[in-house]
This record gives C-alpha cells, structure tokens and sequence, in this order.
C-alpha cells in the first residue's frame, strides 16, 4: 500500500488498513510511507512491513544521504515482487513508486491528479471529492472485498510514551492542546485571538493550556503566549510526533486548525474543536462523533486558497465563537459545568 504523506492523510488511511487486515487475515501487508510518518505506523498490528521514504529535497543537506536511501529502497521494491500494489496517494510521487514496483496488478483511483493513474493497471471509477477522505480510501478496501464495518483508528502505541519527560501535567485540571499552526497562511487564525482563548480557558475556566507545534511554529506560538494574560505551555518544537500523540490522548479538548494534529486527535478520540476557512470539513474534517466545527459561512469559503489578499473566513471569526463551542463540548464531557 502507497500512501507517502502527510500527517492527516496517514491518519485517515489507517481505517484502510484495518479493513484490508480484516478481510485477508493471512496476507502480508507492507506500507509504504515517508519517512517523517513512518512512526505512526511502525509495530502496528495490522502491518506486517513499513517501507520509510526519504522525501528528497535536492540542494538541501542530508540530500546525498537521502538519495542513497532511496536507492536503497528502489532495489528493495524492484526485488520483491507484490501480488497486489494499492495507491491511495494519487499523485506523482506516488505514482513513481508505483510504476516502479513489480506488480501484476496496481490500483487505484481514474482520473488522479498529476496524471498518476497512467501508472495503474486496474481503475476505479474518480471518487467523489465532497465525499470525506476516510470514505475515500476505504471504498478501495470495500472494492477488494472487504465488508462495509465502522472506521477503525488504533494508535496502540500513543499510551506507551513518557509524557514526563517533555512536560510535568497536573492532573487535577483539565488540560487544553492548542494547536494554532498550519502550512497554509489562509488557514491561520489571528494570534491576538488565540491568545484570548487561551487567556478564557485558564483564567476563566481553570483549564492548563498546552501549546503545541512545529519547530517551524515557534514566532507564532511565542506571539500568542506574549499577548497573554494568563499561562500557557510553550511546546512548539518541543514533542516528537509521538509525545504530541501522548499529549493530545490525556487531553479534554484540543482546538485546532484543519491540520494533521486535528486528525490525530480524532484518531486518539479526543474531542476537536476545529477552525475552518479555506477548506471544506465534510472533506478533511475531524472524523467521528463528538467533534465541532466552526467557520464562517461566507460566500467564498471553502476556496481552497493557499493564499488569499482578505482572509476574512478566519480573520473575522469571533472568539466569542469558538469560545462556545469549547464550551459546549467541554459541558458534553462533564469537564465543567
């Protein structure tokens, strides 16, 4: 199975996964996965191999290092002949991988982007793009003979990491992961209002607040602790994926932007508040119950922008919003009153 990145996609394949496993218990399954994921995956006990695959970023450093992985990798796959090579990436990159491995049968979707189902030998008919994600992949599986059963997320390893060595939590309050970050700019909410929601779950609710991110993250985090009243925990570069998953599972509530920690919070199930502005939530949004979205219903929105002169589908959110349903979704958990 091919499906290289990013984080939320990873996530929202894994009900794939456990559809393929249930349904062919004696086969043996290997993933295919950008290295940066692959940690996500490893020890899974519906995976018998996880295939890690350097991104490459020639001119960078560890380039070298990175294309003799890759090397590496493709005498591995040309080796190891498959009786079946699934593509649920669908797109270039993944579809180089493909055409590479030796395979009598590649599956996909028709009608990908990057002209990546040039490369497959059998076709499904082109998804439905309002359709969620999660239906999108397991609609292979069901292809393939699985039969239609609940999403299934198992993250097993997420309670087998210290989260005391990256933060000491008191567990008499309730603990609060704000996730402000994303790799859009349009999907950024303002840091003056973040810094107001946190400043409502500490003072006002009596909430710890845990600010989480990536290294890249760190002037955005460092932005909304300074316009603070209140305290906050600075992690912004601080946890590897699997402590953020730590982390996000002792958590009451997370609120996010539509980025992957939203997905692995609902993968850990735990209750999302998520932001939403450019992009559609009945696509990518939090998947399961329990989860609230909040956006404006403008006109424009969702217009899938990467970048836009006036945001205004998140600029002019009003805290007071979001406020809201963290609250009414914390009440749901009996977190307060």
């Amino acid at each position: 199975m091919v499906k290289l990145s990013a984080l939320g996609d990873v996530l929202q394949a894994l009900p794939t996964l456990e559809a393929l496993r249930a349904a062919y218990p004696q086969a043996r399954i290997t993933w295919l996965v950008e290295t940066a994921y692959a940690p996500l995956l490893q020890g899974h006990p519906a995976l018998d191999e996880v295939w890690p695959a350097p991104r490459l970023r020639l001119g960078q450093e560890g380039a070298g290092r990175d294309l003799a992985t890759v090397m590496r990798l493709i005498r591995r796959l040309r080796s190891q002949p498959f009786d079946l090579v699934i593509d649920l990436q669908g797109l270039l990159k993944s579809a180089i991988w493909v055409a590479l491995a030796k395979s009598p049968r590649k599956l996909g979707y028709n009608g990908t982007r990057e002209g990546s189902y040039l490369v497959l030998t059998e076709r499904l008919a082109p998804y439905d793009p309002e359709a969620h994600a999660v239906w999108r992949y397991l609609n292979v599986a069901h292809y393939l003979g699985a039969p239609p059963t609940l999403p299934r997320f198992r993250l097993s390893w997420a309670t087998d990491v210290d989260t005391n060595k990256v933060i000491t939590i008191d567990a008499a309050r309730p603990q609060v992961v704000l996730h402000p970050g994303a790799r859009w700019i349009t999907k950024l909410w303002p840091t003056i209002l973040w810094a107001q929601l946190a400043d409502w779950l500490n003072l006002g609710k009596g909430c710890d607040v845990i600010i989480t991110g990536s290294g890249t993250d760190r002037p955005l985090v460092a932005a909304i602790i300074e316009q603070m009243q209140g305290k906050a925990i600075n992690l912004a570069g601080r946890t590897s994926l699997k402590e953020l998953a730590a982390l996000m599972r002792q958590a009451a509530l997370a609120v996010t932007t539509d980025t992957g920690p939203m997905h692995l919070a609902a993968a850990l199930g735990i209750p999302v508040v998520a932001l939403f502005g450019p992009t559609a939530p009945w696509r990518t949004g939090p998947f399961g119950e329990g989860h609230a979205i909040v956006r404006l219903e403008l006109e424009c929105s969702p217009c899938f922008k990467r970048r836009c002169p006036e945001p205004r589908c998140l600029t002019a959110l009003p805290v007071e919003t979001v406020q809201t349903a963290c609250e009414k979704t914390l009440a749901a958990r009996g977190i307060i009153e």
